[in-house]
C-alpha cells in the first residue's frame, strides 16, 4: 500500500471521532469509555503513522539518489552502441521516476510539516471538547438529579395541599388571629387581582348580614333554584348516536426531540417542517373544536337573568377550554389551505359547528357555532409559536365572540399564553399563564381572571385561576377560583372593605362571600388514555369517520389517518406529498397574479387566499378586521354540492 492512502486511511479514524454527527438518530448522546480510548488510540497510531512517513521520505531520499549516482557511473562506461540506446532510455525512465519522486517527497515533507506544526493544536482541541462534553453531561445529570429532588420535596412539604383539585374554599389558610382562634375556622384568605396581585376573601354563613366601616353590603339571598347551582350542569341522558370509544395505541417510537429542536431556536415553528412524531392525530381545527366539550355551560347560561351571573357561567367555560391540554404535549397537524372541520351534532349536543383555515402563513383559522339553545361562539384564531431554547412559547392571537340571542349579551375574550417546558431535559410538561379580560360589551360587566404560573416553591394550588366579576360601575359581585385543569367555583360577594396597608403601602381588598358553589368540574379521561394520546371523550370521537362531509374536510387528511393507524413512516410520506402540493397550489396563485402586476404585488396578492364559507369584515366591537362565516356551508351539505371546494387532499 502507497504512503498517501495509508495517511488517508490513518486520518479517517480521527475524522469520524471528531465530525458531529447530523442524522439526528442517534439516542444516547454520552461518549462511554470505549469511544475515549478509541480517540486516544487513534491519536497514537497516528503518531507512530508520521514517524513511519518521516522514515520512508528518508529512505526514498537516499536511494533515489544511490540510482542517480549508479546511472552516471554506467553512462561513462564504454559500452555497444545498442546497449547505450538501452540504458539511455533506462536514464530517461529513471530521470522521469526522479522528477516523480522528488514531487512525492515534496508534498510528503509539506504533509508532515503541516502535520507537525498542528498535530498539537489537533490534541488540544481534542481535549477541550472532551472536557465540555464531559462537563456538560455532568451539569445535564446533576439538573436531572436536581429536578427530581425538587419534585419530591415539593410533593412532601407539609404546607402542600393534599389534593390539587380542591376547591380554593379549603386551599392556603391565613387568619390573623392564630390558627386556635375560634372566629377564623371558617374564614379564608386569597390572592387578589387589583393591581395584578391580590384581594382577600373571606368566608361568611348563608343569610348573615354584616357590616363593616366602609364596606358595601349586597343581597345575600341564594335561591334553591339558582342558576349557579351544581346540580344540572351536565348533560344528561346518552348520546342517540353510538360513537367510538377508542383509538389504535400510540406506537412506541422514539425519536431525539432535541436534535430537531436545537435548530429551532428563535424561528416559528409553523415554517418548520415536522415529522409525525410530535404530532397527535388531530388538526388545529379539531383542537379548535375541542373547545366545546363543556357546551352545556352556555346552555346554562342562556337561561340567567342576571349578567353577572351569566358571565360566571361564561368565565368557567372559558377555562375549560384548557383542562384538556394538561397532558397534550404533542403537537395538532397545521391545517391546510382551504381545510374545514365541521362537528354536526343537533342531536346529542345541540350545535353545529364549523372550522376552516384561511390563511397559511401566519396559520389562522376561523370559526363559528350555532346553538338551538341560543347562543353562538365566532372566532379567528391565528397561532403564534416560538422556541426559546429551554421552553415553547405558544400564543393564541384574536378574539373570542359569544352573543346570547335572547338578552343581546355579547361578551369578547382572547385566550392566555401556553408555555412548553423542559424541552432539553426533564419530563415535558404545559403551563396556562397570563391575564384574560372577558367584557360584556352590552352591559359593560367584566370578568378579570388570573392564570397563575406553577412553581415547584409556591404554596398555592397547583394550575390555579382566581377572578372576579364586577358591573359596569366596577362594583364586585362574585369571586371565582379553582384550576384550569380540574374545575371552577364562584362565590358571591356580600360585603367589600379595603384592609389595612401592608408595609410596601398597597392595600388589598377583603371580599367577605357566601360558601363557593360548583360551576365546572372535568369529566374524568377515557380508560387507556395514556396509549390514546390522552384524548378526552369528545377528542376520540372528532377524527372518526363520517358521510357527507366536504372532501376538505380534516377527517379525509391521508397523513393524520394514517397515524391514527399507527402507519407513522407512511404517515411521513404522505405528509410530505400534501405540503409539496401545496407549494405548488400557492407558486400557481403567485404566477396567475404576476400576470396583471409586478412581482412584488403578486406575491402579496398569492399569499391572500379567499376563504370558501367565510368573509373578510370588520368588527364594531374590536374594531379589528376579522373573518366570520357568511353561510352556505350547510345548505351545500343538505344538497351534497360541494363543486366549489379546492383539491387539496
Amino acid at each position: 500500500m502507497g504512503i498517501v492512502p495509508r495517511v488517508r486511511q490513518m486520518l479517517q479514524p480521527l475524522s469520524d471521532c471528531c465530525l458531529p454527527d447530523d442524522s439526528g438518530d442517534d439516542e444516547d448522546g454520552t461518549a462511554s469509555p470505549a469511544d475515549k480510548s478509541e480517540l486516544h488510540d487513534t491519536i497514537k497510531k497516528l503518531s507512530l503513522k508520521l514517524d513511519d512517513l518521516s522514515t520512508c521520505n528518508e529512505l526514498v531520499a537516499k536511494h533515489g539518489v544511490a540510482l542517480q549516482r549508479s546511472l552516471s557511473e554506467l553512462d561513462g562506461l564504454r559500452i555497444p552502441c545498442e546497449s547505450g540506446e538501452k540504458l539511455k532510455a533506462v536514464s530517461e525512465r529513471a530521470t522521469l521516476f526522479r522528477i516523480t519522486s522528488n514531487a512525492m517527497i515534496n508534498a510528503c515533507r509539506d504533509f508532515l510539516e503541516l502535520a507537525e506544526t498542528h498535530s498539537r493544536k489537533w490534541q488540544r482541541a481534542l481535549q477541550y471538547e472532551q472536557e465540555q462534553r464531559v462537563h456538560l453531561e455532568e451539569t445535564i445529570e446533576q439538573l436531572a438529579k436536581q429536578h427530581n429532588s425538587l419534585e419530591r420535596a415539593f410533593r412532601s412539604a407539609p404546607g402542600r395541599a393534599a389534593n390539587p383539585t380542591k376547591s380554593f374554599s379549603e386551599g392556603s389558610l391565613l387568619t390573623t388571629k392564630g390558627e386556635d382562634s375560634e372566629e377564623d375556622e371558617d374564614t379564608e384568605y386569597f390572592d387578589a387581582m387589583e393591581d395584578s396581585t391580590s384581594f382577600i376573601t373571606v368566608i361568611t354563613e348563608p343569610k348573615e348580614d354584616r357590616k363593616a366601616e366602609g364596606g358595601t353590603t349586597g343581597s345575600v339571598e341564594w335561591t334553591s333554584d339558582n342558576v349557579l347551582d351544581s346540580t344540572s350542569l351536565v348533560p344528561q341522558g346518552p348520546p342517540k348516536v353510538k360513537r367510538r370509544v377508542r383509538i389504535p395505541d400510540k406506537p412506541n417510537y422514539s425519536l431525539n426531540l432535541w436534535s430537531i429542536m436545537k435548530n429551532c431556536i428563535g424561528r416559528e415553528l409553523s415554517k418548520i417542517p415536522m415529522p409525525v412524531n410530535f404530532n397527535e392525530p388531530l388538526s388545529m381545527l379539531q383542537r379548535l373544536t375541542e373547545d366545546l366539550e363543556y357546551h352545556h355551560l352556555l346552555d346554562k347560561a342562556v337561561h340567567c337573568t342576571s349578567s353577572v351571573e351569566q358571565m360566571c357561567l361564561v368565565a368557567a367555560f372559558s377555562v375549560s377550554s384548557y383542562s384538556t391540554t394538561v397532558h397534550r404535549i404533542a403537537k395538532p397537524f397545521n391545517p391546510m389551505l382551504g381545510e374545514t372541520f365541521e362537528l354536526d351534532r343537533l342531536d346529542d349536543m345541540g350545535l353545529r359547528s364549523l372550522c376552516e383555515q384561511v390563511s397559511h402563513h401566519p396559520p389562522s383559522a376561523a370559526h363559528y357555532v350555532f346553538s338551538k339553545h341560543g347562543w353562538s361562539l365566532w372566532q379567528e384564531i391565528t397561532i403564534s409559536s416560538k422556541f426559546r431554547g429551554k421552553y415553547l412559547s405558544i400564543m393564541p392571537l384574536g378574539a373570542i365572540h359569544l352573543e346570547f340571542q335572547a338578552s343581546g349579551n355579547h361578551y369578547v375574550w382572547r385566550k392566555s399564553t401556553s408555555t412548553v417546558h423542559n424541552i432539553i431535559v426533564g419530563k415535558l410538561w404545559i403551563d396556562q399563564t397570563g391575564d384574560v379580560e372577558i367584557v360584556n360589551h352590552k352591559t359593560k360587566d367584566r370578568c378579570q381572571l388570573k392564570f397563575l404560573p406553577y412553581s415547584y416553591f409556591s404554596k398555592e394550588v397547583a394550575r390555579k385561576v382566581t377572578g372576579v366579576v364586577s358591573d359596569s360601575q366596577g362594583k364586585a359581585h362574585y369571586v371565582l377560583s379553582g384550576s384550569w385543569d380540574e374545575q371552577m367555583e364562584c362565590a358571591k360577594i356580600v360585603q367589600s372593605s379595603p384592609s389595612s396597608p401592608s408595609l410596601d403601602g398597597k392595600q388589598k381588598t377583603v371580599y367577605q362571600t357566601l360558601p363557593a358553589k360548583l360551576m365546572w368540574k372535568k369529566y374524568p379521561l377515557p380508560d387507556n388514555a395514556e396509549n390514546m394520546y390522552y384524548f378526552s371523550e369528545l377528542a376520540l370521537t372528532l377524527n372518526e369517520h363520517e358521510e357527507g362531509v366536504a372532501p376538505t374536510d380534516s377527517r379525509l387528511r391521508p397523513d393524520q389517518r394514517l397515524m391514527e393507524k399507527g402507519h407513522w413512516d407512511e404517515a411521513n410520506t404522505e405528509k410530505q406529498r400534501l405540503e409539496e402540493k401545496q407549494r405548488v397550489n400557492r407558486r400557481r396563485r403567485l404566477e396567475a397574479c404576476s400576470r396583471g402586476c409586478g412581482a412584488e404585488e403578486a406575491e402579496k396578492e398569492a399569499e391572500v387566499y379567499v376563504p370558501l364559507w367565510f368573509e373578510k369584515r370588520l368588527d364594531p366591537v374590536t374594531g379589528e378586521t376579522a373573518c366570520v362565516y357568511k353561510g352556505g356551508y350547510w345548505e351545500a351539505k343538505e344538497k351534497q354540492d360541494w363543486h366549489m371546494c379546492p383539491n387539496i387532499f
